[in-house]
């Protein structure tokens, strides 16, 4: 039985709410930040990345900054760009990209969800980005990145965000292509009904947001034993998450590059993949890109190649060992190039499916030697590991399109 509540959000006035609304602050490094604000100093990038307000050799974890996000945020609350509703509401948001829409319920989840597993995970997290987290939370006293859940569609949840759909949004922008529309649910009776829903839909998923998730949960633990006389009902036992139907979501190929062959030849490196996988040289035009699981794209030498597993490489009753970002690890990457543990190989890089197949082809023409195309992880796949217990090899989804920061804070 999940817990999803409303929230007093704290969100920028409709007038500035396309000029605060930032991607999130991972997918980004602290130079293009600097570049994506100039003259902008509305960008929720001031507080997500706030080391761009301060001199360009500072350590991004250097306690300046942290207080610099703390300051911007607080200013900008003074400042008016922000506003806060009167009472808890549920909001609803929308992104339409490339004509396909995905619609979320905003509100806060309980840190004792995420910590009883109610709130299921499907990736480990690191130790240093989750710090960093922790940092942010605790100086800004507040959630301020949405964290992506998912969970089983339910139709009174659906019947409730096409009545509210149907009325004025209270921002409508566009952003790098991407639609972002939101509403406010008011109605005590929607409310209601939206709270014993998510009750009754039994676990919610993390779909993309692990670190920001196990931060919140251990600020909240923080503020617990800081204050030994809390009821539980205090904005430090939840924090802020945007919640999907899991029939919207979409993700997309998460691809791999790799520097060398691990100091195998190339003729050598081929015939070891035949006893894995059935090879054919791609004919078509421009890049090949899988059509179904099990079937990987190969660019080497200037040239595509059509992988299909062979299948007694892995184990097709296996939720994570079927996997084709585990067949590819498991069979390739480890035991021919030597890359044991892939979040910390500085010999392989990743590339998210929105940059489109040709940068495999830039990276390799730029210096890496193999580049391999994935078929996407789907939903399915990503519900059944989690509901196992079981986790995913890193860098196994990319979800499109990311969720705007700035629309929505959650003060502690």
């Amino acid at each position: 039985m999940a817990v999803v509540r409303p929230f007093r959000a704290i969100r920028p006035t409709s007038e500035l709410a396309d000029k605060v609304a930032a991607l999130p602050y991972d997918v980004m490094n602290s130079e293009e930040a600097r570049q994506m604000v100039v003259g902008n100093p509305y960008s929720f990038l001031h507080v997500d990345k706030a080391e761009i307000d301060l001199d360009p050799s500072i350590d991004h974890y250097d306690k300046k900054v942290y207080e610099k996000a703390r300051d911007n945020l607080n200013k900008m609350i003074t400042d008016g760009v922000y506003i806060q509703d009167e009472k808890p509401c549920f909001y609803l948001y929308k992104q339409v990209m490339n004509g396909r829409p995905q619609v979320g319920i905003v509100g806060c989840a309980s840190i004792d969800d995420y910590m009883n597993n109610v709130i299921k995970k499907h990736e480990l997290t690191r130790a240093d980005k989750e710090e960093d987290r922790v940092n942010h939370v605790d100086y800004c006293n507040a959630n301020t990145g949405p964290i992506f859940l998912t969970y089983k569609a339910r139709g009174a949840i659906n019947a409730i965000v096409e009545k509210t759909m149907a009325q004025a949004p209270v921002y409508d922008f566009v952003s790098d292509g991407v639609q972002n529309t939101v509403w406010v649910i008011t109605d005590e009776a929607d409310i209601e009904t939206i709270g014993k829903e998510f009750a009754a839909a039994g676990d919610l998923y993390i779909a993309d947001g692990h670190h920001r998730c196990a931060s919140a949960a251990r600020v909240g633990k923080m503020r617990r034993e800081q204050n030994p006389g809390y009821t539980g009902e205090e904005e430090f036992n939840y924090f802020l998450a945007v919640l999907f139907p899991d029939e919207q979501l979409y993700i997309m190929d998460y691809n791999r590059v790799v520097k060398d062959l691990n100091g195998l030849s190339d003729e050598e490196f081929m015939e070891k993949m035949k006893g894995m996988f059935h090879i054919k040289e791609y004919c078509g035009e421009g890049q090949y890109r899988p059509e179904s699981k099990h079937t990987f794209g190969m660019y080497l030498n200037d040239k595509w190649y059509i992988l299909t597993a062979h299948g007694d490489i892995y184990d097709p009753n296996d939720p994570v060992d079927q996997l084709d970002v585990s067949i590819l690890q498991k069979n390739v990457l480890d035991p021919l190039l030597g890359i044991k543990d892939p979040r910390t190989d500085s010999r392989i890089d990743f590339i998210g499916g929105i940059r489109g197949l040709g940068e495999l082809e830039k990276r390799v023409h730029e210096g890496m030697k193999v580049a391999f195309a994935m078929y996407p992880t789907s939903i399915e796949e990503l519900i059944n590991i989690a509901d196992a217990g079981k986790i995913m090899p890193p860098k196994s989804t990319w979800f499109e399109p990311k969720l705007m920061s700035g629309l929505f804070v959650h003060q502690l």
